[in-house]
């Protein structure tokens, strides 16, 4: 897959996930957070695992047993209180202002590939991550007698900080396969979102939301995340999480078309910077001397200029496949996106 091929998925993925946050909030008032919370990712499980059995045989690289514990912190933290945290938070926030602040994702995801996983962040992406953290400080505040801080618009920011946890740990994985990770997720995070709804004595919608949310969730969370996670492998955590900043305006959009909302003139205001800085990303490009140490691993490729390895077994010539394959040290240089291939450091090489 390009480059090319990257972008599109992460920035469709926005554009499914964005556009279900204020239809997700049109249910909050039929159902408790958790209970919500539950059926959006349980849907997401039953859906994605339903399209695994129907889809045509796929060369796909399987979860290594080293990837279960980043897969598992990933889903802690993304889909057992992510979830919940946005939901409750939805319960007062309008729909629009919580698309907006949704950007913070991205922010927060760039943020701990940069100083944990040790992602390369340039000035051009710092600067539009700068212009995403001041519009939702503009749309989290509110003056009244002075600064406050609404519960409700903290819990989506904490929602943002757990799917940026999500995002980088689910990084780690990207290389299997897409499909069978969004679906595991979805299906543990459902089923413990839905069991911690029932422990709390939470209330359930009618047959119909209870349709609605499923459906809802096949599609916004279940097909986004499985977009996300293929884009994460050729982009890298802060580069995906760059163009998944597009989601909010999908989902304002929604909110001002189906839910009737009129927002104050400081969302216009915070809308502009968002998008300033969401173009600051979309337009990067990053190209230096690099050089890729030995690697060994196994996920889905072709033969293009990192996959030039000759086959220990017998080969159809079926392209693209998946098998372990080792990576002989080179140096080039090309444009590229930290994805599977480049996640090499920048300090010499600048």
């Amino acid at each position: 897959m390009t480059r090319r091929t990257g972008i599109s998925q992460a920035l469709l993925a926005a554009v499914l996930f964005g556009a279900s946050t204020p239809l997700a909030k049109a249910l909050t008032g039929a159902a408790s957070p958790l209970i919500l919370a539950g059926l959006l990712y349980l849907g997401s499980g039953l859906g994605l695992f339903g399209w695994r059995a129907l889809r045509r045989a796929r060369a796909e690289a399987p979860i290594a047993r080293a990837d279960w514990p980043w897969l598992a912190g990933a889903v802690i933290a993304g889909g057992v209180f992510g979830p919940a945290l946005l939901l409750w938070g939805l319960t007062s926030v309008p729909g629009a202002r919580a698309a907006l602040l949704l950007n913070l994702e991205g922010v927060f995801t760039a943020l701990i590939a940069w100083r944990v996983f040790r992602e390369n962040v340039d000035a051009r992406i710092a600067f539009g991550m700068a212009l995403i953290v001041a519009a939702g400080v503009l749309l989290s505040w509110q003056g009244s007698g002075g600064l406050t801080l609404p519960v409700g618009s903290l819990a989506v920011i904490g929602a943002c900080l757990c799917w940026a946890i999500d995002n980088n740990l689910t990084r780690k994985v990207s290389g299997g396969d897409a499909l069978t990770i969004a679906a595991l997720k979805g299906w543990v995070a459902g089923g413990t979102n839905l069991a911690l709804g029932v422990a709390f004595a939470g209330h359930w919608p009618p047959p119909v939301q209870i349709a609605g949310a499923l459906v809802l969730g096949v599609v916004g969370y279940g097909a986004s995340l499985v977009l996300f996670v293929r884009a994460l492998a050729q982009l890298g955590a802060a580069r995906t999480g760059a163009y998944f900043s597009a989601a909010p305006f999908a989902g304002v959009l929604v909110a001002l078309m189906l839910l009737g909302e009129r927002p104050e003139p400081a969302f216009w205001i915070a809308a502009a910077l968002m998008a300033a800085g969401v173009w600051l990303h979309l337009t990067e490009r990053h190209s230096h001397p690099h050089t890729h140490e030995p690697l060994r691993h196994a996920h889905r490729h072709v033969h293009d200029a990192h996959h030039g390895h000759a086959h220990d077994f017998a080969w159809d010539g079926r392209e693209p496949h998946s098998h372990e394959h080792v990576h002989p040290p080179i140096t080039h240089r090309h444009p590229h996106y930290p994805d599977l291939h480049h996640r090499h450091g920048h300090g010499a090489q600048r």
